[in-house]
C-alpha cells in the first residue's frame, strides 16, 4: 500500500546531509527512477545481490525516509569509526578495512528456529525491499551522527527463519578472521574475539531495528560494517554490531562483548539515557559531528536517543539504572 504519512520516528528534514554531500543525490536519483517506474510501492525496491563496494544502491527518491538537509557529512561517517577489529583509533577502520573481503558472504542461522542453516547474503536479502531510514547514531563515548541508512527491517528477516516459543533473545556475531582483520591477531587486544552482541526478542522485532547494507545511497563501506550490519538507533552504537556472520535464537540471555570486558561500564541493554552517566563521563549531552576542538557542537542527549514513543513500552517496570 502507499504510505503518505511520515512515521513519528523519522527525523525532520532539517537534520540530514545536504545535496552536495549526499553523493550528488539529485543526479543519482534521476537515474535511479528509471528502474522504479513500475513499482506499486514508492520508496522501496526488491533487494538482490549487492553491487560492488561503493556502487549505488537503487531506491526511489519518493522514499518517506529521504531528506536533503545537512547534518553529518559523508566524510565524517566513513572516516570516524569504532571498529576494533581494525584498531582502536578512529581512523584505523578507514585505513585498514580494505584488507577484508566481503564477497562471498554468508550468515549462519542457528538455535531456536524452524529454518536454521547457512544462507548466502543474497538469499537473506532477496525477498525484502530496500528502504532508506535516517537515524541518529549515539556513541557511548558521547559523540553522535545523523546517517541515512539503506537496508531492510530486522523483524522481516528474522521472521523468515521462524523462531519458536523458546526464542527469547537473538545473538549476533561479527566475522572472526585474523588474517583479514589485523587487530584480531594483535597480542595486545583485550577483546575475546569474535565480537558478540544480542537483543531481547521484542527489541529485535521492534519496527526501528534495522539491517543496513548501505548508506548515503551506496553500498556500505567496509569500515562502517560491510556488507551487513545492525542498526538499533535507541541504543548506544556498540549494540549495532558490524559485519554479521551469525544469528542465533536462544532462550538464555547472550553474553555480549563489552559487557564481558567491563560490566560496570557497558550493560546488556545499553539504552541511550542521559539520566545514567557512564562511570567515567556524563551522558547528558553529546558532540554532534562535525564538531571542532575550539567550537564543539554540543547537543542535549534525549532518552532512548529521541525514540521513546516507539520503544519506551519495552522497558515498562524496569529500573533503567540497574538494567543499563
Amino acid at each position: 500500500m502507499f504510505i503518505n504519512k511520515r512515521p513519528s520516528w523519522a527525523l525532520p528534514h532539517s537534520l540530514v546531509t545536504p545535496e552536495r554531500i549526499y553523493l550528488d543525490r539529485r543526479r543519482f536519483m534521476s537515474g535511479a527512477m528509471a528502474g522504479v517506474a513500475g513499482l506499486a510501492v514508492p520508496g522501496l525496491l526488491p533487494a538482490a545481490a549487492l553491487p560492488e563496494q561503493g556502487e549505488s544502491l537503487v531506491f526511489s527518491s519518493t522514499s518517506r525516509f529521504s531528506t536533503d538537509e545537512e547534518k553529518t557529512p559523508y566524510e565524517d561517517v566513513i572516516r570516524y569509526n569504532n571498529f576494533y577489529e581494525f584498531g582502536t583509533g578512529k581512523d584505523d577502520p578507514a585505513r585498514y578495512a580494505d584488507e577484508m573481503s566481503v564477497d562471498p558472504w554468508s550468515i549462519a542461522v542457528e538455535g531456536e528456529c524452524e529454518k536454521p542453516g547457512v544462507y548466502g547474503l543474497e538469499d537473506v536479502l532477496e525477498p525484502h525491499r530496500y528502504e532508506e531510514r535516517v537515524y541518529r547514531l549515539r556513541c557511548v563515548e558521547a559523540w553522535s551522527m545523523v546517517i541515512p541508512w539503506i537496508g531492510v527491517p530486522l523483524a522481516e528477516v528474522l521472521e523468515r527463519f521462524e523462531p519458536n516459543s523458546k526464542a527469547k533473545y537473538v545473538y549476533f556475531e561479527t566475522l572472526h578472521d585474523p588474517e583479514q582483520m589485523r587487530a584480531q591477531r594483535s597480542m595486545f587486544s583485550t577483546i575475546d574475539w569474535p565480537y558478540q552482541e544480542g537483543l531481547r526478542m521484542d527489541e529485535a522485532m521492534n519496527e526501528l531495528a534495522f539491517l543496513a547494507v548501505g548508506l548515503y545511497g551506496k553500498t556500505i563501506p567496509k569500515q562502517n560494517g560491510a556488507p551487513i550490519r545492525l542498526v538499533v538507533p535507541w541504543k548506544y552504537g556498540f549494540k549495532s554490531i558490524k559485519s554479521i556472520v551469525k544469528i542465533r535464537f536462544q532462550e538464555e540471555r547472550p553474553k555480549t562483548t563489552w559487557e564481558m570486558i567491563a560490566p560496570r561500564e557497558y550493560g546488556f541493554y545499553a539504552n541511550v539515557n542521559p539520566e545514567v552517566d557512564h562511570p567515567r563521563w556524563s551522558q547528558k549531552r553529546e558532540r554532534r559531528l562535525p564538531s571542532g576542538l575550539l567550537s564543539p557542537n554540543w547537543v542535549e542527549t534525549e532518552k532512548f536517543n529521541g525514540y521513546g514513543d516507539q520503544v519506551a513500552h519495552l522497558y515498562e517496570g524496569m529500573d533503567l539504572r540497574k538494567f543499563y
